[in-house]
């Protein structure tokens, strides 16, 4: 059914000189002071100016070959090399007709989801008309691998803390008016509906879930509350351990690295507080395994599988004015 994979992600700078342009490419049209990029380049340049999340793709990308025997696997980023564009167009050269499409993303909403679909859409029109189908597999924040790993890098956090740490999921925060986009609270309501999974596979019945990393102007409400807002409160209430999930992310990139390993740090030695930081998947195997189960899925014409909660799993038969997003955006959902 498909002739080859694409791994396709977010990007990041390479190099101290890559930093800034690439800043450029993520917030064109939006408006960002220089002031702002700049203070933002300061993270990325922390790390010598490489952003993790390319050297982690590509290390994905080895464990999904070996799942993959004999079938190409490409990579294509949305903000900086190799760009989708360059990538589609290369499969198009290769003679690819057919190719599933793995997003770095578990999540719906716009940024998560819908984004990554315009990606596909800009990749395919720059190639032109020899350009291969794509086809984005589902969201997959409620796949039974998904949830064994988050659940297995929390039971191993929790292990290496004191006793009674406070377990905290965290996410990337949004702008409220984002979150209502696609209907009620989509990406949000998906984040809890997977930290509740977690947290029960994990076998922890008392949790926190707070977001991170918001980035726009102060005026604008933004999913709340902060994670280091949060975790002082916990210290006010006498909280003096704390273990934080980022289970909104799947690899170590700037907004874990920085923000959670570095400022979060600072913010807890000052406190008092001991901070025990949970693994992402990375180029976990079974992260891979994961891609290639959801090619299976639409291979073999399967439902898809699921981890089941007591509630209803948000976004299974979403629509968009009414209209299945299925019909509007193939496999989103």
């Amino acid at each position: 059914m498909f002739d080859a994979l694409l791994l396709l992600s977010f990007g990041g700078p390479e190099g101290p000189e890559q930093v800034m342009p690439f800043l450029e490419n993520v917030t064109r049209g939006r408006g960002i002071p220089r002031e702002r990029l700049a203070s933002v380049a300061e993270h990325y340049l922390h790390f010598g100016g490489v952003s993790p999340i390319n050297g982690i793709n590509r290390a994905l990308i080895e464990q999904l070959r070996l799942q993959l025997p004999g079938l190409p696997v490409y990579f294509g980023n949305r903000n900086w090399e190799p760009y989708v564009e360059d990538t589609v167009a290369a499969m198009r050269d290769d003679g690819v007709s057919r190719a599933a499409v793995f997003t770095t993303s578990a999540w719906g909403g716009y940024s998560s989801c819908r984004q990554y679909v315009e990606d596909i859409a800009r990749g395919r029109a720059a190639a032109g008309e020899r350009a291969p189908e794509l086809v984005k597999l589902r969201q997959y924040f409620d796949h039974p691998l998904f949830i064994e790993m988050y659940a297995e890098y929390v039971r191993a956090a929790l292990a290496s803390a004191s006793p009674g740490s406070r377990l905290v999921f965290t996410a990337h925060s949004i702008p409220i008016a984002a979150d209502e986009r696609y209907g009620p609270l989509l990406y949000s309501r998906q984040v809890a509906y997977a930290a509740s999974l977690v947290a029960a596979a994990a076998g922890v019945a008392d949790y926190d879930l707070v977001w991170q990393s918001r980035s726009g102007p102060p005026q604008v409400p933004w999913l709340e509350p902060d994670v280091t807002d949060h975790v002082r409160a916990l210290a006010q209430r006498g909280v003096t351990a704390v273990t934080v999930c980022p289970i909104g992310f799947v690899a170590d990139h700037i907004e874990v690295v920085w923000d959670l390993d570095s400022e979060l740090r600072e913010v807890t030695d000052e406190l008092g507080v001991e901070l025990t930081r949970a693994a992402t998947p990375n180029a976990d195997p079974r992260y891979a395994r994961l891609a290639v189960e959801l090619m299976a899925e639409l291979r073999d014409g399967r439902e898809p599988v699921r981890v089941v909660g007591p509630d209803p799993a948000p976004g299974h038969g979403f629509s968009v004015n009414g209209i299945p997003c299925a019909l509007t955006c193939p496999r989103d959902l």
